[in-house]
This record gives structure tokens, C-alpha cells and sequence, in this order.
């Protein structure tokens, strides 16, 4: 049981405005066959591999939800290029009865265009007071994890560890095990294995097209992770050969 309100409590597709399931994204098994989407805790993880769908239908919920397709918070409204697709019109999202009080997309692939926002807004004081691109692109995300989010908030999170060192991933627990405990709700898109190992987190597994509830330890990045750590010279052998 959540000690804190859900924010959204679930995300469905709305089917009877859909006429070809052809094109992109709905071509996406993942999108295709989603009925309903439930969400049951503070934070959710989408993983999955790569194409699997997890990023689209990650954006298309936060964009769904009010936020800018390349990023920021709600009053991020600015366009570089158009890269999302339509799926944000498709979706019908269930609220919660509490309304958030904060609230961030962070998307690794376009957060420079954000930085470059930020700065021409002037809005560098509530991203610890130095412009995000005088950062290396790791402490940039860390700088906005901890100086930007205010807790009680939605966020949405798009591969965060792109940036991040491991160490820095191990600090991103202890930051997101402080913005749940602030009564926030995150989603996260993610391949980290170390992210992934938060406790309480509900993984949601794309897997043969379809989402699947699995603990931590059946997560197939959980599994070669171990496996190449406990055999790696066995498995570099197979995969680079040598003797």
C-alpha cells in the first residue's frame, strides 16, 4: 500500500478514436495491444529492450499529462524540432484525487535543448545558480535532481542514468528514495540495473510485445549483469574470442 496518493493511477488507450493500427507508434506491439496500464506505486519502471516501445509510450503519458515533449516542467512550452509522436492524443489518463504540487520530464536525448531554455529564460538560480551547459552533461542531471525538484510532485524520467557514472546512480536512489518519501510519483524509462534495484518499485517488463509485472531478480539486465560479473572471462571469451 502507498503511503502517499498517486498522482495518476493509470493510463488507457482510446480505442474507438483509433481507425489503423498501421502506422507509428501504434504499429508498436507494445502500444497496439495496451488496454489499460495500472499504476500501483510511488515509482514505476518501464524497461525493455531497445524499440521496445518504453521511451514513446513514456512521453506520450507525460506529454499526456501536460508537459513539453523535449522537456521541463509545465511551463516549458517551446518547440526545437518536432520529435514526439501523436500517441499523447490517444491516451486518456486517470487522476488521482490529490493534484501534484511539482512536477518534471527530464529527457536525456533532448535535455540540452532544455538547458539552452533555461538559460535564455533566466532561469539558472533554480538549477543551483550556474548555467546547466557549464556543467559536464552528468552533473548537469545531478545539478537538476537536486536543486530543481521540489518534491510532490509527477515526474517523468526518460534513461536518467545516460549521463550518469555509476556512483552517480547510486546517488540517484538516495534522491529518488527523498522524492517519495516527499510524497512525489515517478515513471521511469530505464536499462539501469542499479536503478531498477529500488526498493518498492514496480517494474513493468516490455517483453514479447506485451507488459509484464516482474520482480528485480528476473529482469533479463539483473541477469546478464550477474552473469557477466560471475563469469566474465568465460563470456568474453564468447563474445570477443581469445584464448
Amino acid at each position: 500500500m502507498n503511503p502517499h496518493p498517486l498522482f495518476i493511477r493509470g493510463v488507457s488507450l482510446r480505442r474507438d478514436e483509433i481507425h489503423s493500427f498501421g502506422e507509428y507508434p501504434l504499429s508498436v506491439p507494445v502500444i497496439r495491444d495496451l488496454e489499460e496500464l495500472e499504476f500501483r506505486a510511488q515509482v514505476t519502471l518501464l524497461i525493455g529492450e531497445n524499440g521496445s516501445g518504453k521511451s514513446t509510450l513514456l512521453e506520450a503519458i507525460a506529454i499526456a499529462c501536460g508537459f513539453n515533449p523535449e522537456g521541463g516542467s509545465k511551463n516549458f512550452q517551446f518547440e526545437t524540432v518536432e520529435s514526439h509522436s501523436p500517441l499523447h492524443r490517444l491516451l486518456h489518463v486517470t487522476r488521482g484525487y490529490k493534484r501534484p504540487s511539482d512536477g518534471y520530464f527530464l529527457r536525456a536525448e533532448s535535455f540540452f535543448n532544455v538547458a539552452t531554455e533555461i538559460d535564455e529564460r533566466g532561469l539558472a538560480p533554480y538549477y543551483g545558480g550556474r548555467s546547466l551547459h557549464e556543467m559536464s552533461h552528468g552533473e548537469s542531471f545531478f545539478t537538476l535532481l537536486n536543486e530543481r525538484l521540489l518534491g510532490g510532485g509527477l515526474y517523468f524520467f526518460d534513461e536518467p542514468e545516460a549521463a550518469l557514472s555509476p556512483m552517480r546512480q547510486l546517488a540517484m536512489l538516495t534522491r529518488i528514495h527523498e522524492l517519495v518519501l516527499d510524497a512525489s510519483q515517478l515513471i521511469i524509462a530505464t536499462h539501469s540495473p542499479i536503478l531498477m534495484a529500488y526498493p518498492d518499485a514496480e517494474i513493468l517488463q516490455i517483453e514479447g510485445g506485451a507488459l509484464r509485472r516482474v520482480a528485480y531478480e528476473e529482469t533479463e539486465h539483473y541477469q546478464v549483469t550477474r552473469q557477466f560479473f560471475a563469469h566474465r572471462e568465460r563470456m568474453l571469451k564468447v563474445l570477443v574470442g581469445g584464448e
